[in-house]
């Protein structure tokens, strides 16, 4: 369904305390809204901070044998972040998130990553993606919103990982600009909007190494009638500030002009209203099927500080799935 149908549909859900899941690309122009009752498991299964439909019985148990990933040359990433960089020295954005499709073999299928990876926000589809996202997109409970953007990535083995992250000039500015961004998206919609924690560390375990991710929390006080207003509300936030950037109307013309390529549902949103509260995560952490095999989308935020080869192995290191490699 397209934008307007999903605001509609999500409006009167909300309106009517009717339980139901969503999720909206990063163009908001292919949308999914569906009552729980009508989702079947051969369409989706999702959980959702220990939400779920997974039918217990059928659970699989498969290891990860191998996983081989085949990125970009760098070359090929360098020539799109120096366009990135030119932008940013005209002043047509001050953040930018810059994406790229990494093909990858692994003995697992896309529902075997569902069922066995370990994250907040995981989603199969049809066999054509599957997600497995750290990141909060916002949370409602009680007529209270949450977001909890999340900029900043390490190798937690390096040394002094986290003192490195927390200290890191470019990670701040870009931290910095993020929950400044998400706090002006909340205010539109939120009264009483404010930073309650600023950069915190969290710990991810993948299959290939321990990475730390900073976040923030920001918080703000909706209006009682908010439910049947849901999906206004929600449409007003996308697409979401942590990959796309600032300003975001010129920003994500420019990721649509250089990235050439298409996102679809990943940076996209998924989520669940259980007729009283809303749960909502940002699609990262991707691996979609296309026709010529599987592909895992990842990116990274690009200020002026950046360099091009921290980024781009920034990129490569996204590219993983947090479940124990059986060796």
């Amino acid at each position: 369904m397209d934008r307007q149908q999903a605001i509609e549909l999500m409006n009167l859900y909300g309106k009517h305390q009717v339980p139901f899941f969503f999720m909206v690309d990063f163009e908001m122009k292919n949308c999914f809204v569906k009552a729980m009752k009508d989702i079947h498991h051969q369409e989706l299964l999702f959980a959702i901070n220990g939400k779920s439909n997974i039918d217990s019985q059928n659970i699989p148990n498969q290891a990860l044998n191998y996983f081989e990933k085949h990125p970009i040359l760098f070359e090929v990433y360098e020539a799109k972040f120096e366009k990135i960089i030119k932008h940013i020295k005209e002043g047509d954005t001050y953040l930018i998130n810059l994406t790229c499709p990494t093909p990858i073999s692994m003995n697992l299928t896309l529902k075997d990553i569902f069922y066995q990876s370990n994250a907040k926000y995981r989603l199969w589809y049809k066999d054509e993606f599957v997600v497995f996202s750290p990141e909060i997109f916002v949370q409602i409970i009680d007529n209270q919103i949450f977001s909890f953007p999340m900029k900043g990535t390490i190798d937690a083995d390096l040394p002094h990982a986290e003192a490195r992250i927390l200290a890191d000039e470019k990670e701040k500015a870009e931290h910095a600009t993020i929950v400044d961004l998400i706090r002006n998206d909340l205010s539109m919609i939120a009264e009483k909007v404010h930073v309650e924690q600023f950069r915190y560390v969290e710990k991810i375990e993948t299959h290939q190494q321990t990475l730390l991710q900073v976040s923030s929390k920001i918080v703000g006080s909706l209006p009682e009638n908010y439910k049947e207003n849901l999906g206004n509300l929600i449409f007003t936030l996308l697409p979401a500030g942590s990959i796309s950037g600032a300003p975001k109307k010129k920003t994500v013309e420019i990721i649509l002009e250089i990235e050439q390529y298409e996102r679809g549902y990943y940076t996209g949103i998924m989520g669940i209203f259980d007729g009283k509260n809303l749960d909502s995560g940002v699609m990262i952490r991707f691996i979609e099927q296309t026709i010529n095999g599987l592909a895992f989308k990842s990116g990274g935020g690009i200020t002026y500080k950046s360099q091009a080869k921290l980024e781009y192995q920034e990129m490569i290191d996204k590219v993983y799935v947090p479940i124990i490699r059986n060796n």
